[in-house]
């Protein structure tokens, strides 16, 4: 990570550019092991099946950039998990729990009302019939939106941070990108963008707080 929290930087308006799962939720990590158990796999099998097995790789790549529906996606990845799994609105019933963060958003919604530019740069993993953003209401937050699955690329592609850039309208020197995968984050620096590694919560909006010059309220 690396930036500059002089008070004058403060004063300018910037973009931020947020990652979502892992970002604007909290790690799924724990909700797709439960979901697992629920559904009588190990704990680990939606990992396996989506990172490790060369075909569930494949499968969520293709969702990714939008060469596959979810719904397909569905099909094809309930029959890798195991015979018995019920293909129906499968990705949506993993995600279902995995709750929204709560500090993050407010985070987010402080920077708006303060007059920066926001954009959400997402790997997309569907948008129908599960649509993770509308799910958890954060879709409205974004001026602008870059979901892989509606532009054909995905992170770490240096090609969809030059789009998001141009979308945002605002110089590479005075945004932020924040995501939880620290391997998305070197194309973002290479552009002159502001880079924060999101592996705590608390940490990662204290850090924007100082870049932004904003205070993250929750609402209790």
């Amino acid at each position: 990570m690396s930036h500059n929290t002089e008070a004058s930087q403060t004063d300018k308006q910037h973009g931020l550019i947020l990652d979502f799962a892992g970002v604007l939720t909290a790690s799924p990590v724990d909700v797709h092991r439960a979901w697992c158990v629920s559904e009588g796999l190990a704990p680990g099998a939606w990992r396996r099946t989506l990172n490790d097995h060369p075909e569930g790789r494949r499968l969520y790549t293709a969702l990714e950039i939008g060469e596959i529906g979810q719904a397909e996606w569905n099909q094809s990845t309930a029959s890798l998990l195991g015979e018995h799994i019920d293909p129906v609105n499968l990705m949506g019933r993993a995600w279902a729990k995995v709750p929204v963060a709560s500090r993050m958003v407010a985070l987010a919604r402080a920077a708006r009302a303060a007059g920066h530019r926001l954009a959400l740069l997402s790997n997309s993993f569907g948008l129908d019939p599960f649509n993770p953003y509308e799910h958890v209401g954060i879709w409205d937050l974004f001026d602008v939106h870059v979901v892989s699955e509606l532009v054909g690329l995905a992170k770490p592609d240096p090609a969809i941070y030059e789009l998001a850039l141009e979308l945002i309208d605002v110089p590479a020197e005075q945004c932020v990108f924040v995501d939880d995968h620290a391997v998305n984050l070197p194309p973002a620096a290479e552009l002159g963008i502001t880079t924060v590694h999101a592996t705590d919560e608390d940490i990662s909006v204290a850090e924007l707080e100082a870049l932004l010059g904003v205070t993250a309220t929750t609402v209790t």
